[in-house]
């Protein structure tokens, strides 16, 4: 599990760092579908709609987060995120910035900027972060099974 994550983590960075590397079109299918589900996913989140999270979520879901550290509970994220971010924040993705790279015969790698709002403090400015998705493609159904969060 620990070279899985070194690998990942890896993966990650090389890919933000290095914008050359072929990303889908945004014009392809599944540059289509990952952002309708990055759009559906934090919809949900944003709404508090809990099972639509629960759907997105894989079972075996990996959260990297640079300042919270590794969460690899489904229900506890759920949880974390239901008393911590429902009603409290809101999620906006920064336009231009989401990518897609596929991983042949796995799903993909989605990733870009997003900001997140403090609803208490409307006039306050939130900063762009970093974020990456793997998401498996199994069964016809898109799950993210890894989240790497970085502010």
């Amino acid at each position: 599990m620990k070279i899985f994550r070194n690998i990942l983590l890896f993966v990650g960075l090389v890919v933000t760092m290095n914008p050359s590397m072929a990303q889908v079109s945004k014009d392809s299918e599944l540059y289509k579908t990952l952002k309708a589900m990055d759009s559906t996913y934090f919809t949900a989140y944003n709404t508090c709609d809990m099972n639509t999270q629960a759907d997105i979520l894989a079972e075996d879901i990996e959260f990297y987060h640079d300042q919270g550290g590794l969460a690899t509970s489904k229900q506890e994220i759920l949880e974390s995120i239901e008393k911590n971010i429902c009603n409290k924040v809101t999620r906006v993705l920064v336009e231009g910035s989401f990518e897609v790279h596929e991983i042949k015969g796995y799903g993909a790698v989605a990733l870009g900027l997003h900001k997140f709002n403090n609803n208490h403090e409307p006039d306050a400015i939130p900063k762009p972060s970093k974020f990456i998705g793997v998401w498996t493609h199994q069964d016809n159904k898109w799950q993210m099974s890894r989240i790497i969060s970085l502010h």
